[in-house]
Formats: C-alpha cells, structure tokens, sequence
C-alpha cells in the first residue's frame, strides 16, 4: 500500500516582484489629472478678467495654464498622497503609494522633483507669478506635511485648499496677462470665490470620514457631523456668491449679476437634495452644484473684462 497523500499539495507561484520605479501610469494616476480642472478654469478666468487680448501672449497662457494644473496642482497631489500614505491604506488602498506601484520613497522623490519643475517654471512668468506660485507651493507642503499639517483640521485645510485652488490661480492669471499687480475688483472677486471653495473642500471630505476619523485628522464632517457639515459647506458656498452678486450690481454690471443669481438660485435647488443624504450625495452634489459655481466664476471674470477693469 502506497503511503503518498491522494491530494498533493499546490506549488506556490513565486511572487510577483515589487517594482523599482513607479509605471508612467502609476505617476500620472499620483498626479491626480482629473484635480488639475479647478485651478486651471480659475486661471483662465483670471486671464479672462485681466481685459488684456489673449492673441499675441498665447505662449505666456498656456505655460500660466500648466502651471496651474499640471504643475503646481500636481505638486500638491503628490505632497498629499505621500503624507496621506497611511490615511489612503484604509480610506484608499489601491492608491499608487500604498498599494506599492510608487515604491519606496519615490513619492516623496516626484514631490519634490514638481516643486522645483513648477518654480522654474514660474521663475519665467515675472515676479507677481513667482510669488504666487511660492505661496501656493508653501500651502500645498503646509497642507500635508507635519508638523504644521493644515489638513488635520477641516477649517484651517480647508481654507489653505480653496486659496491654492481657485484664488491663487485667478491672480495667477491675470497677472501674468497684465504683467502687474491686478486690479483691486480681480483680487476681491478672485477671494470671494476662495471662500467659497471652502465648502466644496468640505464636500470632498465626506468620502473619507471613517479614515479621518481613525487616523485623528479633524475634517469638518467628522468635527461637526454629517448633516451639520453639509448645511455649512452649502452656506459657505452661497454667501460669497450672494457678495459677488451685490457686487457686480455696484459696478454696473447687472446683467452679469443676474446670470451669477440665476445660478446660485440654482445651486440652492440642487443644495436641498444634497442636505436630504450628505454621505451619500456629496459626490453627486460635487459634479453638479460645482459645475453651476464654477460658471458663476466665469460670469463674473467676463463682466470686468466687458469694461470693469
């Protein structure tokens, strides 16, 4: 009688071997593309508010527009992703970095490497550029990086957020266009905006309250609750838009003032739907509300350049 087992045990496969550079694919993902809309759509209002004719300063634009988006946005994707590392094992664990596509320490490495691409960059915009860009860049490692790590509380992060996504880069542009401090109406608008992007900061951090909550970072939604962190954003987001409205009255733009009404009433009807399911209709109110806000933002940009400024 045979004594070897019926059932002979499987040969274990070796292991797949972890890579030693991230894949262009992995960095692209790290990067974060679909991020970059915001600051890039604030930076072409910007230009667009700056009155100056685009035609003859294309090359000047569209090195302003990469700034924006696949640079200085990018930068602080990649800051937040690298310091975020242990927070996205649990909220997202099949993110370049803990998953193990960006290996080792090369997340912080491509941080770094953008920070220093997006300053060369701006070194050749003029210095108004220059020094948004360094304050941007400041806001992006402040946000993530300890010991100051802006993220850990929901008012402050969120704050640093909506400067660096939509005032920032408003400025950004028209100064680039106009090669000078903008005009006082461009910053005021161009700030307006900033707090509101406050609230959608807020939206985004719905979907990671569970890690936020474990990991001791103090989102609003996690600080307040769900329901109260929903009204706040949506009045966060409205205020500053009701100012912009008031405002282009004052300046004798009232058509443009009705549009921008016209699209927070708008928000306000897609707002009720939000406040009924916060947790589950962050995501949809942030493709839709945002998109009625953002066209506010263009608005707004067209009626200084329609004679304001």
């Amino acid at each position: 009688m045979t004594t070897e087992p019926l059932i002979k045990p499987l040969i274990t496969p070796p292991a797949v071997p972890a890579p030693v550079v991230p894949a262009p694919l992995a960095l692209l993902e790290l990067l974060k593309p679909i991020t970059w809309f915001a600051p890039m759509w604030a930076f072409a209002c910007g230009v667009v508010s700056s009155g100056v004719a685009v035609q003859g300063r294309w090359p000047v634009a569209i090195a302003g527009i990469l700034l924006a988006g696949p640079l200085v946005c990018a930068t602080s994707q990649a800051v937040n992703d690298w310091f975020d590392r242990h927070v996205d094992a649990i909220n997202e664990p099949g993110r370049p970095i803990p998953s193990g596509r960006i290996p080792g320490r090369w997340g912080l490495a491509i941080a770094l490497a953008w920070t220093g691409l997006s300053l060369a960059v701006a070194s050749t915009l003029g210095p108004w550029v220059l020094g948004a860009a360094l304050f941007g860049l400041a806001l992006a490692w402040l946000y993530s990086a300890p010991p100051v790590r802006l993220k850990r509380d929901g008012w402050w992060g969120n704050a640093a957020c909506g400067l660096a996504y939509e005032g920032l880069p408003w400025f950004t542009g028209a100064a680039v266009m106009g090669s000078a401090l903008p005009d006082g109406r461009i910053v005021a608008l161009a700030l307006l905006y900033s707090l509101g992007a406050h609230g959608i900061m807020t939206l985004n951090d719905f979907k990671a309250m569970e890690g936020d909550r474990r990991t001791g970072i103090r989102s609003l939604p996690v600080q307040l609750g769900a329901e109260a962190a929903a009204r706040l954003a949506c009045w966060v987001m409205a205020v500053p838009q009701a100012v912009v409205v008031a405002l282009l009255i004052a300046w004798g733009a009232p058509w443009h003032a009705a549009l921008v009404a016209v699209l927070l009433a708008g928000q306000g009807g897609l707002m009720r739907r939000f406040l009924a399911d916060p947790r589950g209709r962050a995501a949809w109110y942030n493709g839709t509300g945002t998109l009625l806000y953002v066209l506010g933002m263009l608005t707004a940009a067209l009626a200084l350049r329609g004679g304001l400024a």
